[in-house]
């Protein structure tokens, strides 16, 4: 049986990225009963990819109780619907196994990782103020892709002086833009840039040079992705929410690997359960962006833990 809910969770703060703001993070859950056992997924929808709350309640009302992995795959396209039933079917065969995910994967047990924490686009003076704040944390992410980027990034800098910076322009830049500021940011100790120019717009991106290493975000979705990414792009940031679930994040991750890739592990704005299976993922990652919780005002029961030593594996009471 598959019972779907959609949930709200309250934001600590309003969150901004250069398409827009929100106060709530909005999520679909999924729970799967089988032989008195239950598995649960989280997903996102976004509406960057064409996702509503209702379209994914839809899809997933169109999967009947007995789906399998490998039926999943076949019945819904990579996106937020196949990602939540996908780690409810994992979550629910580790529950039915006594055993965890990672054991079933055959995988060592994961341990806590360091995770960014995004900083959320707003005036210089707000985000120093929010780099202060958070200066104890060892990488920071800020949210860019306006004409006034620069800026905002010497604030941060200011706010947080020891912390590893990893910049996100969403899509905002332009060829130009990232060939003048790609050697500053260098200068000034950015490691990453998530995206900087538009998805299907980008094939610039193998004609100059990248002194700042360039992630694709927008412009990577599962293994189908990957292809068209080489020469363009340095590391992949590979999210459940756009593979369609951990079964996919987990191949893409090994073919990216395969080819050259570096890999991030990222997120959308979701709870504990949402981030829980992408802790297996981001084992060795080079980048880990899983702070979703911490933007929450509220989270779900037995939430992840977060300490010096970053991001912790889920409790079996939460997911997997």
């Amino acid at each position: 049986m598959i019972t779907v809910t959609a949930d709200t969770f309250p934001l600590a703060r309003t969150f901004t990225i250069s398409r827009g703001s929100k106060t709530t993070a909005q999520v679909v859950t999924v729970t799967l009963t089988r032989a008195g056992h239950q598995g649960r997924g989280e997903a996102v929808p976004y509406a960057r990819y064409g996702e509503t709350v209702d379209g994914v309640l839809a899809q997933i009302a169109s999967i009947p109780g007995n789906v399998t992995r490998d039926t999943l795959a076949h019945s819904l396209p990579p996106g937020a619907a196949r990602n939540a039933i996908d780690c409810a079917l994992w979550d629910l065969e580790a529950k039915a196994a006594g055993l965890r995910v990672w054991d079933l994967l055959h995988l060592p047990a994961p341990r806590p990782v360091v995770t960014a924490f995004t900083l959320s686009l707003d005036t210089p003076a707000a985000m120093r103020a929010q780099a202060a704040e958070n200066a104890h944390r060892p990488v920071l992410k800020i949210k860019l892709g306006t004409p006034d980027d620069m800026p905002r990034l010497e604030a941060v800098r200011l706010g947080a002086p020891k912390s590893t910076l990893i910049l996100d322009a969403n899509e905002g830049w332009t060829p130009e833009i990232y060939a003048d500021l790609a050697p500053r940011l260098v200068a000034m100790g950015v490691a990453l840039v998530e995206q900087p120019l538009p998805a299907g717009a980008d094939d610039m991106l193998a004609e100059i040079a990248r002194p700042l290493p360039v992630c694709a975000d927008e412009s990577c979705h599962d293994r189908a992705s990957l292809s068209a990414l080489r020469g363009k792009y340095d590391v992949v940031n590979i999210k459940l929410d756009k593979t369609g679930g951990l079964t996919e994040a987990l191949a893409l991750r090994q073919q990216a690997q395969e080819m050259g890739f570096g890999i991030m592990v990222g997120c959308m704005v979701g709870s504990s359960l949402a981030m829980a299976p992408a802790t297996l993922l981001a084992q060795g990652a080079a980048f880990t962006d899983l702070d979703g919780p911490l933007l929450l005002a509220q989270d779900r029961d037995n939430p992840l833990v977060f300490d010096e030593h970053g991001i912790h594996p889920p409790h079996p009471a939460l997911w997997g």
